[in-house]
């Protein structure tokens, strides 16, 4: 009797063992599908998100400008810039937009559109800019009907954002040895790099331009 009372709990002492064992492991496979649920934020492989386009293409960098505010009070927001040649509009500056419809956020971005052949006025109008809280989203160069060869830059504001004030430097030269030398001095001081060109200008010939930018000190 003694003997089979042992073994009887020996027996129900290693099922408790082998249940103990097993529960971090259950424990574990339920967390990483619930943190796998969280990542993929419901979305499911059959029902994709959704995206409206608009693209924005003119040879006049003030109706550019003018455009982009009227998709994005349509609940549009910048993608992407390119300057080039169009089939049917010769030199024009090409904008993309895209919108969420399942989250669509009207009249919350303003966009200002910078043209110059001057890279110094460039400089001047990109800095009143980051003072009223503008931040840059991109650049590229084309070639405009009365400005010639431009830099052009599109820069975004979030009015529903706490305003938050930009100090920017355009970095503009021919030699890329300057431009390495300039850009490390532009980083010892704290600038981050936001985006580059590399084309002809009006006045600086065939240029490498540079724009970095910090918060306003």
């Amino acid at each position: 009797m003694l003997t089979k009372t042992f073994g009887l709990v020996m027996l129900l002492a290693c099922v408790a063992v082998a249940q103990s064992s097993s529960t971090p492991a259950r424990s574990s496979e339920a967390l990483i599908r619930g943190a796998a649920v969280r990542t993929l934020g419901g979305v499911h492989p059959g029902n994709p998100p959704r995206f409206e386009y608009r693209l924005l293409a003119t040879n006049k960098t003030s109706t550019m400008q003018k455009e982009m505010n009227q998709a994005a009070d349509a609940g549009f927001r910048y993608s992407g810039v390119m300057g080039g040649e169009t089939a049917f509009g010769g030199s024009e500056v090409v904008v993309v937009m895209h919108k969420d419809p399942a989250n669509e956020q009207r009249e919350r971005f303003q966009y200002k559109l910078l043209a110059t052949s001057k890279t110094s006025t460039m400089q001047k109008e990109m800095q009143e800019a980051g003072d009223d809280g503008y931040e840059y989203r991109g650049q590229t160069i084309f070639s405009s009907t009365f400005g010639g060869r431009e830099v052009v830059v599109i820069l975004e504001r979030d009015r529903e954002a706490e305003k938050l004030a930009w100090e920017y430097k355009l970095l503009a030269t021919s030699k890329t040895a300057t431009m390495q030398k300039e850009l490390s001095e532009m980083g010892e001081a704290g600038f981050s790099f936001v985006g580059v060109t590399v084309a002809s200008t009006s006045l600086g010939g065939k240029e490498v331009v540079s724009i970095l930018r910090r918060p306003r000190q």
